[in-house]
Protein backbone atom coordinates (compact mmCIF):
# COMPACT_ATOMS: atom_id res chain seq x y z
CA UNK A 1 0.00 0.00 0.00
CA UNK A 2 1.15 3.57 -0.88
CA UNK A 3 2.35 5.66 2.00
CA UNK A 4 1.29 8.73 0.74
CA UNK A 5 -1.37 10.18 -1.39
CA UNK A 6 -1.85 12.84 -3.73
CA UNK A 7 -5.12 14.44 -4.87
CA UNK A 8 -6.21 14.14 -8.59
CA UNK A 9 -9.08 16.22 -9.99
CA UNK A 10 -10.95 14.82 -12.61
CA UNK A 11 -13.70 17.23 -14.62
CA UNK A 12 -16.96 14.50 -15.23
CA UNK A 13 -20.60 14.85 -16.17
CA UNK A 14 -22.32 15.66 -12.66
CA UNK A 15 -25.18 12.67 -14.03
CA UNK A 16 -22.57 10.03 -14.52
CA UNK A 17 -20.96 11.02 -11.22
CA UNK A 18 -24.21 10.74 -9.49
CA UNK A 19 -24.14 7.47 -10.80
CA UNK A 20 -21.06 6.26 -10.54
CA UNK A 21 -21.30 7.39 -7.01
CA UNK A 22 -24.73 5.35 -6.34
CA UNK A 23 -23.16 2.55 -8.12
CA UNK A 24 -20.15 2.24 -5.61
CA UNK A 25 -22.74 3.15 -2.72
CA UNK A 26 -24.65 -0.16 -3.62
CA UNK A 27 -21.48 -2.36 -4.08
CA UNK A 28 -20.43 -0.73 -0.39
CA UNK A 29 -17.11 0.49 -2.29
CA UNK A 30 -15.74 3.76 -2.08
CA UNK A 31 -15.42 5.66 -5.44
CA UNK A 32 -11.69 6.58 -4.43
CA UNK A 33 -11.18 2.57 -4.13
CA UNK A 34 -12.69 1.82 -7.57
CA UNK A 35 -10.54 4.72 -9.09
CA UNK A 36 -7.41 3.59 -7.64
CA UNK A 37 -8.17 0.17 -8.70
CA UNK A 38 -8.77 1.09 -12.54
CA UNK A 39 -5.31 3.11 -12.55
CA UNK A 40 -3.35 0.00 -10.97
CA UNK A 41 -5.18 -2.07 -13.77
CA UNK A 42 -4.36 0.14 -16.55
CA UNK A 43 -0.74 0.78 -15.01
CA UNK A 44 -0.42 -3.22 -15.31
CA UNK A 45 -1.94 -3.44 -18.78
CA UNK A 46 0.62 -1.22 -20.30
CA UNK A 47 3.58 -2.83 -18.54
CA UNK A 48 4.07 0.36 -16.68
CA UNK A 49 6.47 0.25 -13.52
CA UNK A 50 6.49 2.61 -10.64
CA UNK A 51 8.38 2.78 -7.01
CA UNK A 52 5.22 1.14 -4.66
CA UNK A 53 4.53 -1.63 -7.39
CA UNK A 54 4.87 -5.09 -5.70
CA UNK A 55 7.36 -7.36 -7.06
CA UNK A 56 6.21 -10.80 -8.76
CA UNK A 57 6.80 -13.55 -6.42
CA UNK A 58 6.16 -17.10 -7.33
CA UNK A 59 2.75 -16.73 -5.14
CA UNK A 60 1.56 -14.39 -7.46
CA UNK A 61 3.16 -14.80 -11.18
CA UNK A 62 0.30 -15.60 -13.54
Amino acid sequence: MENKTARLTVLIDPTKKKAFEELCAAQDITPSQVVRQLIRDYLESHGATYATKPALTSNNKS
